[in-house]
């Protein structure tokens, strides 16, 4: 268990703490008087796991610490705080919150990419996980995102880091699948 590893399971078991923060904090916003240090203490959890996932890969690449263990629930981590998140800020009773069509876009592109990989998996033997900047800019852009709600910035406002977000994941969904055709077709399947 290397310190990228160790990371990245402290990242893990920040989620039920901002999950818990989130709700209870929901909770409160629908009184007169929210808890804005439960608001407060979500963000910053959701920042530290944020950072912890550039550092815990940092890690693993500057000291050579990259393991299959890693390679699989580093991602893991990422998608559980990422969708844990925009679910949880979509549909609690906070002051802002994302429109409908934001969750369905990003688990609808991680359920198409699982059930893709799964797909080329199966047919041609062994899928290659090509990492795409797209994607990355599709995190971040998210993450943005999460803050902004979190940070209860400017409601007026929340419509372009979500249409940004929303933007590159669908560009990222539409580069995976181009990605996994063309793996199907260089295996034999058309």
């Amino acid at each position: 268990m290397n310190l990228a590893n160790q990371i990245t399971i402290f990242r893990i078991l920040l989620i039920p703490v901002f999950i818990g923060l989130v709700i209870y904090y929901g909770d409160s916003a629908r009184g007169e008087h929210p808890n804005e240090a439960l608001r407060i203490w979500a963000a910053a959890v959701f920042g530290i796991a944020a950072i912890s996932d550039a550092i815990d890969g940092w890690i693993a690449r500057r000291f050579n610490q990259r393991t299959r263990f890693g390679a699989i629930v580093d991602p893991l981590a990422d998608k559980l705080l990422m969708l844990s998140a925009i679910i949880l800020l979509s549909f609690t009773a906070w002051r802002q919150h994302f429109p409908l069509w934001f969750p369905i876009l990003v688990i609808g592109r991680d359920l198409l990419s699982i059930g893709g990989a799964f797909l080329i998996d199966h047919f041609a033997g062994k899928v290659q996980i090509h990492t795409h900047w797209s994607g990355k800019v599709a995190t971040f852009a998210q993450m943005a995102a999460i803050l902004w709600i979190l940070l209860d910035f400017p409601s007026s406002l929340l419509i372009w880091p979500t249409l940004f977000a929303g933007f590159f994941t669908a560009l990222s969904g539409f580069i995976n699948l181009a990605d996994g055709v063309r793996q199907l077709k260089a295996a034999g399947h058309d």
